[in-house]
């Protein structure tokens, strides 16, 4: 009884609703400063050494990891 006075929202009502309301934060003028070359590049080698150093890391111990007996219960 109570869903026949309740209206069903389905998932593409929902969709539309939120597309709706939903405004935009992006900005299309140009950037109030100019990044150097030299910026980047020390941006993106931090962003690299951050993602790849603790990969390399745990290569690197491969043996030390595979020669360790498993822990006991």
């Amino acid at each position: 009884m109570l869903s026949a006075l309740r209206p069903t929202l389905t998932w593409s009502m929902l969709v539309k609703v939120i597309h709706q309301n939903h405004r935009s934060t992006i900005s299309s003028k140009p950037p109030k400063e100019k990044i150097g070359p030299v910026q980047s590049f020390l941006a993106m080698s931090a962003f690299a050494v951050t993602l790849l150093a603790p990969a390399g890391w745990i290569m690197h111990h491969i043996p030390d990891y595979r020669r360790r007996s498993p822990p006991e219960p």
